[in-house]
């Protein structure tokens, strides 16, 4: 049976560099890899399921997209393999219904919100006048389900007549009704950060959420705004979702609450900012490699 330490396996065009970049960094110390696309999965889960190849470690960036990937997850996840991330914790953590009370049961703030059921499941819903006056106007439209991109969400909501109209779009998902947030500046930027659990360690940038573009978060940064607890919130979601690589984005108002706004995004765009101007900056990218690095590495100390 041949044996690698690390899968890859991705879906998305746009995670050609990221996978060459990892895979760079993982050869310079000796860390075996295995790129898995939709041009091979067939073969390798048939590989994989008659114990011709195996992996130490899966890294999963297309199953949330592509269902033909969603075996090997399955089947990975019940061996020895190490997965980055389970289906069956992804299908739990993207779902914004279940993570908004959970955040809350946990002292996470989150933004004000009426969950209401989907469309194909009640046709007519009710919302009172004083739910829409705690929303207040604009207010956010957001399936529960949908991960990444912005796909479905409605930022600048007026009236219900526009909550009636969206939920028809995605008729077997939740809904979230939240209020928008606003956040406080910091020396000119706005206090809008993406957080990421990152194979054990926390790293946080900036991100602009109306122009989408990243900036590093500095130590000195931290410490003259105090946000720290930025770091701790970050742990807490990783604590309730037991995801090993994730973002969320998290806002700094301007009542000084730190509220978390998109709450896991368990596909993080990976994209280097010298190649994209809205990527993550390359820093940063490489510092997320080298923490996935170290844990493939004790991962195959652990499992000779």
């Amino acid at each position: 049976m041949n044996t690698f330490d690390l899968a890859i396996a991705y879906d998305w065009e746009f995670d050609v560099e990221f996978v060459s970049a990892i895979e760079t960094i993982m050869h310079q110390f000796g860390i075996s890899t295995y790129v898995i696309t939709y041009k091979n999965i067939s073969e390798v889960t048939e590989n994989v399921k008659n114990r011709r190849l195996n992996f130490k470690c899966l890294l999963d960036r297309a199953s949330d997209v592509d269902d033909n990937f969603i075996e090997l997850n399955r089947i990975l996840s019940k061996r020895r393999t190490y997965v980055f991330n389970p289906h069956k914790l992804v299908e739990h953590a993207i779902d914004k219904a279940n993570m908004h009370l959970e955040f809350i049961t946990s002292g996470i703030n989150v933004p004000y919100s009426i969950i209401i059921p989907p469309h194909n499941q009640a046709k007519e819903i009710f919302i009172s006048i004083d739910d829409l006056e705690l929303l207040g106007r604009p207010f956010i439209i957001k399936p529960c389900n949908i991960t990444g991109g912005g796909m479905g969400v409605v930022k600048g909501a007026e009236s219900l007549k526009e909550v009636l109209h969206a939920r028809q779009k995605h008729g077997n998902d939740k809904y979230l009704i939240q209020e928008k947030v606003y956040p406080k500046m910091l020396d000119g930027k706005r206090a809008w950060f993406r957080c990421y659990w990152a194979f054990g360690k926390t790293i946080c940038v900036w991100w602009n959420d109306e122009t989408h573009i990243y900036n590093q978060l500095l130590e000195s940064e931290v410490e003259e705004f105090g946000l720290r607890k930025l770091f701790l919130i970050t742990k807490t979601i990783h604590r309730l979702t037991k995801l090993d690589f994730f973002s969320t984005e998290i806002a700094l108002t301007i009542k000084n609450k730190f509220v978390v706004i998109d709450y896991v995004n368990d596909q993080c765009d990976m994209r280097f900012k010298s190649l994209h101007t809205d990527g993550v900056p390359d820093d940063v990218v490489l510092e997320i490699i080298n923490s996935l690095r170290l844990f493939v590495a004790k991962e195959k100390r652990t499992n000779r």
